[in-house]
């Protein structure tokens, strides 16, 4: 594709969309972590300020402040009202309507709102079998130390819970970690007076069972039965979620035959009290606001678990992943590299006379780094003759001119038989598929090297790389691709990806024979298997993945050679990096789906296509594609889970590719010292590469033609005379 294709814009509102989903996802965890962030009946703080009134303290368990007047009441004689905290709960709720059914009893439940959105069906059943509800806040919220607001917040969301779940409001109303009368703080008091003002009954105790704490079930029997033998009434406290439950539920059974023998009824407590039904109808606004919460809850618990299940599986797949990698990585050291070091010249060794050598630099408006590239190709030690065709691919700027006075000045050297060693070949601009086909077709030799035109090879370079081709069944070899611009921390991370890819990943696709990219930095070919798959085709904007495709489809080996080194000029900005990654993403994806029939082929093809393709789907396509939300997971779990284990579990994957790191960089004769940027690269690198594989999928998804994206050259490596190529190396 030219320069001057393809003038529509690469698609945008997508990322709208992107935003209101991740604001929406977003949303969803904070909802899961203000419904979860203090649920659960537990000990808290000791209570403050001083006590409340006397007349609270001294009077009854049940206090109705309507019209502004304190009106303190007491249970009837023998009439006893089971008062259930912290429900519903799926496990312990349905035993304890259980026991109350069997028992002709009934009850009243004070929700949790958040439990109540969970459960909708369990919170019909308890009013369908003649209990009633009454509010427990959303989240269990300690009232006495929180704002006016938030206490009337937690109940709204309270009433709105019940509205959608079961179509009821609900008049009654307990605070968390209240109790009986005479425990009653003046804070506690405060927090009472401004939800009776809003027009709640405000529920106490005259006997906590404490059952919470799992005391025993005699004892929880005991306290609830006391005064039974005087036919005094009361409220009784017990709870059916917030832990295990199964002392209270055997409780329950013992305490309800006691009553049954001594003549009680158990009731709800408004008929006990004879008040107006705690359970009022909501209105229709009420029960659509309500439905919309309640649904809104249960998708959120939904995702949070979907997530809490992707993060560790996740974790334990990258992990495997990465251990899976040092085991082939290792295996390629013994096997291959031992077949191979000290045969820099395996034709002399059979032979044979070391091949001519063709190089093809493909330039694009590389000026400010063509001398270097040539000059570097020039000073090789290869025996046999190294032409080296530079396409220009109708440059606007110097790039042919620089060439052309390489030539004039007789800096190109020349071949044996007098020829220039350096041809430049002049075409219109059509694309760097188009200028490697011209390059092929001009090329003498049967080897073909293939080199970008910012890149630097060493002098032992092209011996290295072109060594692997004297096996007869090796079509083409992938060279070592190293980050020459790598003293910010940008170019740290690029030179980590790098290594680790390189010496993990190329190695594991060459002892699994089904190599997917040979890069364009640096690459060879054997002519006739780059005839078999007729040429470089610019189907995709990955031409040097979709070549390597179809070469290992074709029944040639694909090998890496770690000792034939490259040095490249990394993208130096953020943008500069966006889009280089934004066209390599879209390419392979191009290149993916255009071998997708690969899999299901017999022989070599299909071989390579089961474990290529299913590779990079799932780690370069379905991985990234769910990493944002599982990051975003597990920000939630340091806010609203255990922030330790998180920290655990984070810091444990980021060891082990740490240690991965290492063993790639050792592998490469290269310091450690960079892995220092490792941690930050996971927090802010690894997600901009996540956003390029969205990007690229959206825009595959839309049909889009995504543009050609140049990169501009900083002249990493200067000029001819002086080539800054780092110092670390693997030649022996």
């Amino acid at each position: 594709m030219t320069n001057q294709q393809a003038k529509r814009r690469d698609p945008r509102g997508h990322w709208f969309l992107l935003l209101l989903g991740g604001l929406a996802f977003i949303c969803t965890l904070l909802l899961e972590g203000f419904a979860h962030g203090a649920v659960g009946e537990a000990p808290h703080h000791a209570p403050t300020g001083g006590p409340a009134p006397d007349q609270v303290t001294g009077g009854g368990a049940v206090l109705n402040l309507s019209g502004g007047t304190l009106h303190s009441l007491h249970m009837p004689a023998k009439t006893i009202a089971l008062t259930f905290d912290d429900g519903p709960d799926p496990k312990w709720t349905p035993q304890i309507l259980d026991v109350l059914r069997r028992h002709g009893a009934h009850a009243t439940f004070f929700t949790i709102g958040a439990h109540v959105a969970e459960n909708p069906a369990l919170t019909r059943r308890i009013l369908r079998e003649g209990n009633e509800i009454g509010s427990h806040t959303y989240t269990h919220l300690d009232m006495a130390d929180s704002p006016a607001w938030r206490n009337r917040l937690e109940l709204g969301l309270t009433q709105r819970a019940l509205a959608g779940a079961a179509g009821v409001k609900t008049r009654l109303m307990r605070m968390p970690y209240s109790s009986v009368p005479d425990g009653l703080t003046s804070k506690e008091w405060t927090a009472a007076k401004q939800a009776g003002d809003d027009g709640y009954v405000v529920v106490l105790a005259d006997r906590d069972t404490d059952d919470w704490a799992r005391p025993g079930v005699r004892k929880i029997v005991a306290t609830a039965v006391t005064a039974v033998h005087r036919g005094e009434g009361g409220i009784v406290m017990l709870h059916d979620s917030g832990g295990d439950r199964t002392q209270t539920v055997l409780a329950l059974d013992q305490m309800l035959d006691r009553f049954h023998l001594e003549g009680f009824r158990a009731t709800t407590l408004s008929q006990a009290l004879n008040l107006p039904a705690a359970d009022v109808p909501a209105s229709g606004t009420e029960k659509l606001v309500g439905g919309t919460l309640v649904t809104a809850q249960r998708l959120a618990g939904w995702i949070t678990g979907v997530l809490q299940v992707l993060f560790l599986a996740a974790g334990v797949i990258c992990v495997v992943r990465l251990v899976f990698l040092v085991g082939f990585a290792q295996i390629h050291v013994r096997r291959v590299r031992r077949g191979r070091s000290g045969r820099a010249r395996p034709w002399l060794a059979a032979g044979l006379a070391p091949p001519p050598v063709s190089v093809i630099v493909p330039a694009y408006n590389e000026e400010a780094g063509i001398a270097a590239t040539v000059a570097s190709l020039l000073d090789h030690d290869y025996p046999a003759p190294v032409e080296i065709l530079v396409v220009d691919d109708g440059s606007s700027d110097r790039t042919a001119e620089i060439v052309e006075s390489l030539i004039r000045e007789g800096r190109g050297g020349r071949l044996h038989d007098g020829t220039p060693a350096v041809k430049l070949i002049r075409k219109p601009n059509g694309g760097k598929p188009s200028a490697l086909n011209v390059g092929i077709a001009h090329a003498r030799a049967g080897v073909l090297v293939l080199v970008d035109g910012d890149t630097v090879f060493q002098r032992d370079t092209i011996g290295n790389l072109v060594s692997p081709l004297a096996d007869p069944a090796v079509g083409a070899v992938s060279g070592n691709t190293k980050v020459a611009n790598r003293k910010g921390i940008l170019g740290r991370w690029q030179h980590i990806e790098y290594v680790i890819g390189f010496n993990l990943d190329r190695r594991m696709f060459d002892v699994l024979q089904c190599m997917p990219t040979i890069p364009g930095a640096i690459g060879a070919f054997r002519r006739e298997a780059m005839v078999a798959v007729g040429g470089v085709s610019d189907d995709t904007l990955a031409e040097d993945t979709d070549l390597t495709m179809a070469i290992c489809r074709s029944g040639w080996r694909v090998v890496y050679e770690e000792t034939a080194l490259a040095w490249t000029e990394a993208p130096a900005t953020l943008r500069q990096l966006w889009r280089q990654r934004y066209r390599w993403c879209y390419g392979t994806l191009q290149a993916m789906w255009k071998h997708r029939r690969s899999m299901l082929e017999p022989g070599q093809s299909g071989r390579f296509g089961r474990r290529c393709l299913t590779y990079l789907w799932m780690f370069q396509v379905a991985l990234p594609l769910i990493a944002p939300a599982v990051d975003l997971f597990a920000v939630y779990g340091l806010v609203f889970l255990n922030p330790a284990s998180m920290l655990e579990t984070w810091a444990l994957f980021v060891g082990v590719q740490v240690l991965c790191g290492a063993y790639a960089l050792r592998l490469d004769h290269e310091p450690i010292r960079p892995l220092w940027t490792l941690p930050v690269q996971q927090v802010v690198y690894r997600q901009l590469m996540y956003l390029v594989v969205i990007q690229s999928l959206v825009t595959a998804v839309l049909g889009a033609r995504l543009r050609w994206h140049a990169m501009h050259r900083t002249g990493t490596f200067g000029t001819p005379d002086a080539l800054p190529v780092p110092a670390t190396s693997l030649t022996r």
